[in-house]
């Protein structure tokens, strides 16, 4: 059965439009209440947090309002990275934890993450039964039942300890000058105030937010201003977060970006050396470069591919027991210390090889050649998917034999986003091109 609202990450879309509407997620609040007070329990406990969005407040309410109806107490983080959410969900005991964040989107956009009492987001099965309960629509509960809503004021503290955990003890980051990219999003207070905490000379960029600005010229899908503070400040390295702070990119001390799957594979090895990595094996997603397939290989370490998106990397990390996996895209999950992506954690992950070795961003950052690889993104219209017309599967599958052996295609439909995602690797820039050409032309035809 096909989910008509959950997409890779959650509920998503533009604020104000169905499905990302107050009453909506009134319903959506009061069938996920419903679907989570199913334990006989007397307390039934729910944790939100959220980004910086306008529309944040007013989606918090719907929930809210929705969740209480429901019968169950909802206790609010105010704005806090995504990572808190999975933390404070387990550690408070709660049955279900939401994040209200459309993640690296612009600010007309908003979304609703749902994690499990566990800190792990939910699964597609446990989506399809809450999407099934608004559908059939919720009966409230008797008045004496409401739920209660409650501020909690100290969960940017207990994460930023979390956070702390994960780096070396005996480890400080004095002589370090480093620049933090919020995003002016969530993890606009959390991130500076680790990284302080811990020694560096920190230079904010992106911890003003006004409810508009999340993403705007800033953060990890524009990291110009950072890149340029990084050389105008001499600093030594910038971490660049997104709008909910799970995912990362750093920059090194010239400016310049270092690639996802160069820090996946920097971190997968020290893992591996220092005898962390479990089963010798680190998971990403069918984007990863092939570089980082035959540096992991070399250096004696298995990398399982799973399809696009945390969730299913976290899926796959679960039920093997691996303990470090990610995506290109900058999402680092340490299964060690959270049970999510988390742009901060891994980020004091590269700094901590920095220090270790003594060496420079772009040393420590690039551990191997990737393998050439472009991307074309192609926007579509309509609720019918592109990738199901037969013309397009037959030209897809065409192609794939011909770079067969020597490259990649990967031809896949965004899960956030109304657009077609097309990937081509190879060695040879004259094949990239071949390969990419028919297969955009073919989607833009049609």
């Amino acid at each position: 059965m096909s989910r008509k609202f959950f997409g890779t990450d959650g509920v998503r879309g533009r604020a104000n439009s169905y499905p990302m509407t107050a009453d909506f997620c009134l319903k959506l609040g009061a069938a996920a209440g419903s679907y989570f007070r199913r334990a006989n329990k007397k307390s039934h406990r729910v944790v939100i947090g959220k980004d910086t969005r306008l529309s944040g407040y007013m989606f918090e309410n719907a929930l809210t309002a929705g969740l209480t109806s429901s019968g169950m107490n909802v206790l609010l983080l105010g704005p806090v990275p995504t990572p808190a959410v999975g933390l404070l969900t387990n550690s408070m005991r709660a049955d279900l934890g939401i994040m209200i964040s459309a993640s690296h989107n612009e600010h007309s956009d908003n979304g609703i993450k749902f994690f499990g009492p566990d800190g792990y987001k939910l699964s597609d099965s446990s989506e399809l039964e809450i999407e099934a309960l608004v559908s059939k629509g919720i009966g409230c509960v008797p008045p004496e039942d409401i739920g209660r809503a409650k501020r909690i004021d100290d969960g940017r503290y207990r994460y930023i300890e979390r956070v702390k955990s994960s780096f070396p003890n005996q480890m400080r980051l004095d002589g370090l000058k480093v620049v933090i990219d919020c995003a002016n999003g969530a993890g606009y207070k959390a991130a500076p105030e680790v990284l302080w905490e811990l020694g560096a000379e920190v230079i904010p960029v992106g911890v003003s937010p006004d409810g508009r600005n999340i993403n705007l010229d800033c953060g990890s899908t524009n990291p110009t201003v950072a890149a340029e503070t990084v050389v105008a400040h001499g600093a030594d390295v910038a971490i660049c977060l997104d709008g909910d702070a799970d995912r990362v990119l750093i920059i090194d001390e010239y400016g310049i970006p270092i690639d996802g799957d160069q820090f996946l594979g920097m971190i997968g090895s020290r893992w591996f050396k220092n005898g962390n990595l479990v089963e010798n094996t680190l998971v990403s997603t069918v984007m990863s470069n092939m570089g980082l397939e035959a540096f992991l290989n070399q250096e004696g370490i298995k990398l399982v591919r799973t399809s696009v998106g945390d969730r299913y990397v976290v899926e796959r990390m679960r039920l093997n027991g691996f303990n470090l996996g990610g995506e290109k895209s900058g999402h680092v999950v340490m299964m060690d210390y959270s049970t999510t992506g988390d742009g901060l954690m891994a980020g004091l992950q590269f700094l901590a090889e920095m220090v270790r070795t003594g060496e420079m961003a772009s040393v420590v950052g690039r551990p191997f050649d990737l393998t050439p690889q472009k991307t074309e993104n192609i926007t579509y219209a309509g609720d019918k998917n592109p990738l199901d017309h037969p013309s397009i599967k037959k030209i897809i599958s065409e192609t794939e034999k011909k770079i067969s052996g020597f490259g990649r295609l990967l031809v896949r439909k965004s899960g956030t986003e109304k657009l077609i995602r097309i990937m081509v690797e190879a060695e040879d820039a004259a094949v990239i091109d071949a390969t990419m050409s028919p297969v955009v032309t073919a989607i833009k035809e049609l």
